[in-house]
């Protein structure tokens, strides 16, 4: 979508925002408004309705009355106010929540503050908004859901009613993306997980992941792909601990930038204060300085598959996707300046290498200087101009996107988004170039010359998390995992009892060829067998009965398939081992 389309979207979306705030108010004449943005896909407004209760049903009638404004044309009419005067008409109309945002504009030196009237719907906004109502194509949008969420995203405040809805440019693109909803709804993670036997969470550990066996394996085996990718790209393993004394964090910049965001303890009064780690870091710097480096070491590159511990608001955990303790698939590098560009394309091709065995297509967007940036801006543009040129060589000018103002507080970054079967996108890959900690710590190398220097380091992470990846696989192959990372790779089904012992002497010939296999010898009908493994997803599935027995061949049914197939079974051994070896 061009830049034009994007923003009139945007735009229509933020009318809309205010189409439904003024059928509310219309509906519901007391209620009392916070904001109402545009958002990916749609839009919210969070509103106050006292000791009114609405439900979903209460919907309907809301949107009925947004397609009156609609069909009415209304316009959307712009004027300001100087901040006074704004400041008595809240506190005339008793609209709390608009109020305080004006002292806040007041507080930041504000002298004027925008109005957008829309019928008899006036509301405090900056817009920009559609010429008037009538624009919006009918069928393009609808209310999707009502939610909960604190004002201001602070749960110490009142809790408000979020009501989404779901907005496109045309009447076919909403359609498209409720059937795609549909499809994400058989896919979700967590349903499967339960179905599958993967995970599960308990509320003595909120937001932390019990994986059973079977997730396990999954989990083991997207560990050791990963351990051996980094052998293969020379990187050497380190492991810290995952509690630090606070003065790492507030050395680091974690303390100002993200400590509301951390767990800490402190054992006795008096006693020092430590912070269960929400990033790698300084971990991997301390023992970087731990000895002095020469420039012949370098590039140093340190891998760790780090335990990180981040507190999250209950109301965003959301399975494996978002949790509160995870494993990173972490490692920081240690390069001179002029090994980046190099190094860089290293870290790209060893992206390229772990994401090859999944199928899903990649983006790699580059995210720039925040706010809230550490350092100065000079060696902040130095990164930015060196990861656009790595970019542009590598993927061609205008090949990838750019996210302004979303780096690391620290450095900026080239982020990748994965495409999974259904066309959803996820974050996961992140290479973060950073000036800025190496001097904080006081990193040193000795270069060429003899001289003491500072190195650059580079941030990097793959998978993102094996947890949260995990997650996003789960779902891209609706819980039909390819052959290499299935919990069970064959599941052999005993016709009766007579046959059970046969069936176990297969079985034990697959474990010695490292075959994941399990066996049914359950009292149970060979129908009910077949519906439980194909529900169970297993790639292959033996059914053993006396024809069986008597053959020097198996008779083998792939997932997906009705039918069965012979096949001798060194052959077929070979076959599974093969497709395993190739991670398929």
């Amino acid at each position: 979508m061009s830049e034009e389309k994007n923003n009139k979207l945007e735009m229509t979306r933020h009318s809309l925002s205010h189409i439904m705030a003024a059928a509310i108010l219309k509906l519901y004449p007391k209620v009392k408004f916070a904001i109402g943005p545009a958002v990916a896909d749609g839009f919210y407004y969070d509103l106050d309705f006292g000791k009114q209760k609405i439900s979903d049903g209460d919907l309907i009638k809301i949107e009925e009355e947004m397609k009156n404004i609609i069909k009415a044309n209304l316009l959307f009419e712009k004027f300001e106010l100087p901040i006074a005067k704004a400041l008595a008409r809240e506190k005339k109309s008793g609209q709390v929540y608009k109020l305080e945002l004006i002292k806040d504009f007041k507080k930041s030196g504000e002298k004027f503050v925008s109005y957008y009237k829309l019928g008899q719907f006036t509301d405090l906004c900056r817009g920009p908004h559609i010429k008037s109502a009538g624009q919006i194509q009918n069928g393009s949008w609808r209310l999707e859901k009502l939610a909960g969420a604190y004002w201001r995203g602070d749960e110490k405040n009142k809790m408000l009613t979020r009501i989404y809805g779901l907005a496109f440019a045309a009447k076919a693109e909403l359609a498209n993306y409720l059937k795609m909803l549909e499809e994400a709804e058989k896919r979700d993670h967590r349903k499967l997980g339960k179905e599958l036997d993967l995970f599960s969470f308990h509320e003595v550990a909120p937001g932390m992941t019990f994986f059973h066996p079977k997730g396990a394996v999954i989990y083991e085996e997207l560990k050791k792909f990963w351990v051996k990718a980094q052998k293969e790209f020379d990187y050497q393993y380190v492991y810290c601990p995952s509690m630090l004394d606070v003065s790492i964090w507030k050395q680091s910049g974690h303390w100002d930038h993200y400590k509301d965001d951390m767990y800490f303890l402190r054992f006795e009064d008096g006693e020092k204060q430590y912070a269960l780690r929400p990033m790698d870091c300084p971990g991997a710097i301390l023992i970087y300085n731990n000895s002095l480096k020469s420039y012949r070491d370098l590039p140093l590159r340190y891998a760790e598959p780090g335990l990180i511990t981040r507190k999250e608001k209950s109301g965003q955990l959301n399975g494996l996707l978002r949790v509160q303790q995870f494993t990173q698939d972490d490692a920081h590098i240690f390069i001179t300046a002029d090994q980046v560009e190099g190094e860089i394309k290293n870290v790209i091709s060893l992206v390229d290498r772990i994401y090859a065995p999944f199928g899903m297509k990649y983006k790699a967007y580059l995210s720039t200087r925040p706010d809230d940036f550490m350092g100065d801006i000079e060696s902040w543009n130095k990164a930015e101009k060196a990861l656009k040129k790595i970019l542009d060589e590598i993927y061609g000018a205008g090949n990838y996107g750019l996210k302004e103002k979303d780096g690391a507080f620290y450095g900026p970054k080239i982020d990748y988004q994965l495409e999974d079967a259904i066309g959803r996108t996820w974050q996961c890959a992140t290479v973060q170039l950073d000036f800025q900690m190496p001097l904080k710590f006081g990193c040193k190398y000795i270069d060429n010359n003899g001289k003491e220097a500072v190195p650059v380091l580079i941030h990097r992470t793959i998978m993102g998390s094996f947890e949260r990846f995990m997650g996003i696989l789960i779902e891209h192959y609706v819980g039909a995992f390819p052959l290499w990372l299935s919990p069970v790779q064959v599941k052999i089904i005993s016709v009766g009892q007579a046959h059970a012992e046969y069936c176990r002497k297969l079985a034990a010939e697959f474990e010695i060829e490292d075959i994941r296999v399990e066996v049914d010898e359950t009292d149970e009908t060979v129908g009910n067998k077949i519906r439980k493994a194909v529900a169970e997803k297993a790639p292959y599935m033996l059914v053993v009965g006396d024809r069986e027995m008597a053959s020097t061949n198996l008779s083998v049914r792939d997932r997906g398939e009705k039918q069965t197939r012979e096949i001798n079974k060194a052959e077929f051994i070979k076959e599974v081992r093969e497709k395993i070896k190739k991670r398929k």
